[in-house]
């Protein structure tokens, strides 16, 4: 059985919509499933990287619905997955009027496209459309490298360490966010050891030019394929919400939660809200209540241990198991 994704990456798209769709690749393939990708990976090399090290075939992205609709006749797909904030909702409309099955991963507004079955894997979702109608964290596409790193029980936090602290904002971090929140730590005047991933080498520069005051420490690193690993020892992480938000919730770290896109807000506010994870504010905005929240995280313990508590309650890391179940059996039945 083959299995098309269409999805892109890019500078300023981010990478958010390709880790989600590699999530669900993993478990095809070790299904025994053939999976294509059709994407424009916007010259993104960490992007390009994901697919090629799992040996995922890439397929330069059609450029019209007649495109789309013949790399699925040529690929002999049985179905075609699209994740996509961009792609005209007639290409998926001409994918099912040929015949394929179409399964479409989505973040709220579904944007026009049209499917056989919707997944939005956001907190507290709803989905209206669809024959198959797939919503909230059970659904939660999370990578093999972050499951199998899950703990058995909810972390617990002692206070015999400097703690550990590890920002990140994506494989683009296409606004800038980590000096931001790098001079943020410095101002909270709290010990940590933090590891910031600098997403270029502007960016890599500009941190190294925060100072840190007496107790802090930074190191800078490049984006790495390793970050689970470096997660799962970090006693506070540091990310914008969205689609990485999830993977933090399902490790068991207290993480603290940045917006930076409009689209972001209602995620944010539902994930702190629930006491999921704490809310630094808004990327650019960030003002007293910022410090007093990344302070308290930092000198506190007992709230970091509350924090990973709830979020491991809540993504037990099975979402994309349950995804690809429902995706074979349409890609499996009659047309």
């Amino acid at each position: 059985m083959n299995i098309g994704i269409r999805c892109d990456a890019g500078p300023r798209t981010g990478v958010g919509h390709l880790v989600r769709c590699v999530a669900l690749a993993e478990e095809l393939t070790a299904r025994g499933v053939d999976t294509h990708f059709l994407a424009d990976l916007g010259g993104v090399a960490w992007a390009e990287s994901q697919l090629e090290q799992r040996g995922l075939p890439w397929h330069p992205a059609p450029y019209d619905e007649v495109g789309l609709v013949a790399a699925a006749e040529r690929l002999d797909l049985a179905a075609l997955v699209i994740d996509s904030y961009t792609l005209p909702p007639q290409q998926s409309a001409a994918v099912r009027r040929a015949g394929f099955p179409v399964l479409a991963i989505v973040d709220g507004d579904p944007r026009g496209q049209s499917a056989d079955i919707y997944v939005d894997q956001n907190l507290d979702a709803v989905v209206t459309e669809g024959d198959v109608r797939l919503a909230g964290l059970d659904y939660a596409l999370l990578r093999s490298a972050v499951r199998q790193l899950r703990p058995v029980t909810a972390p617990a936090h002692a206070s015999t360490r400097t703690p550990k602290v590890v920002a990140f904002f994506g494989g683009t971090d296409a606004f800038r966010a980590a000096p931001q929140v790098a001079r943020l730590l410095t101002r909270t005047a709290a010990d940590f050891d933090a590891t910031v991933i600098a997403a270029d080498e502007s960016l890599r520069d500009e941190l190294l030019a925060v100072e840190a005051g007496p107790g802090q420490r930074f190191e800078i690193i490049g984006p790495t394929d390793h970050l689970p690993k470096l997660l799962v020892d970090a006693d506070l992480v540091i990310s914008a919400s969205g689609t990485s938000t999830w993977e933090l919730l399902c490790l068991g770290r207290a993480a603290a939660l940045v917006w930076v896109v409009d689209n972001q807000i209602l995620g944010y506010e539902r994930t702190v809200a629930r006491g999921y994870a704490a809310g630094l504010g808004r990327l650019g905005s960030f003002g007293p209540s910022s410090v007093d929240v990344l302070r308290d995280l930092l000198v506190s313990p007992e709230r970091r241990t509350a924090l990973a508590a709830a979020g491991w309650s809540a993504v037990d890391g099975l979402g994309v198991s349950r995804v690809a179940d429902a995706l074979l059996a349409k890609a499996s039945s009659p047309r």
